[in-house]
């Protein structure tokens, strides 16, 4: 039976202020493919979450380097997975900075028009939103100090999941160690992506 829960947006920013200038080793580093901040930006809304979707091509998750979805890692498969998904894993919808949360995920957009670098929501004021990322590492970091032409925000609005598959996954994260596997029905054969598919191309220069 698929249930929906509530995203717990206060684990998305610890872990978003934990690593922000490190790395978690159980995920590849993908500086020298085009960049880390959606690989990152993919484990915060984990760390949320503790569900992914195992769906091949369309869905959200990682395994390993050569075992994950393109939506982990790229800019634009990301916001195509989360504004998109319709079943289990976390959904959201596009929204403006007014109606931003903390563990939201703001896009950055180029003045070609790509949206190119993704951060994380982790501190809200009356004047300033302030963000983590990779790729040009930031802990808190106040969104106006970017130089960008336009922005968007992906509001998570919950997360479905498989009841019969429950996990807390967030103090593995957290801790460093590997996070329980997915139940054997969900091991069908995954469809694996190239660096030039799902390689994250964010080339942050501010």
């Amino acid at each position: 039976m698929i249930l929906e829960k509530e995203y717990l947006r206060d684990r998305a920013v610890m872990y978003a202020r934990k690593f922000a200038l490190a790395r978690n080793p159980l995920y590849y580093r993908f500086e020298g493919i085009g960049g880390n901040c959606t690989n990152f930006a993919s484990q915060c809304v984990l760390a949320g979450s503790c569900v992914m979707n195992f769906t091949a091509i369309s869905g959200w998750y990682y395994l390993s380097l050569n075992r994950r979805s393109a939506s982990w890692t790229g800019v634009d498969y990301f916001y195509d997975f989360f504004v998109g998904n319709t079943e289990v894993g976390p959904f959201a919808e596009s929204t403006t900075l007014e109606n931003a949360e903390l563990g939201d995920l703001i896009q950055l957009q180029n003045d070609a028009g790509d949206f190119y670098h993704t951060l994380v929501v982790t501190q809200i004021t009356d004047d300033e939103i302030y963000v983590c990322a990779n790729s040009n590492d930031a802990l808190d970091r106040p969104l106006s100090s970017y130089n960008y032409a336009g922005l968007r925000v992906i509001h998570i609005l919950g997360v479905r999941y498989d009841s019969r598959y429950v996990i807390d996954c967030f103090e593995s994260l957290y801790s460093q160690t590997p996070i329980p596997p997915r139940p054997p029905e969900e091991t069908e054969e995954e469809t694996p992506v190239t660096d030039d598919e799902a390689a994250d191309n964010s080339t942050n220069t501010n």
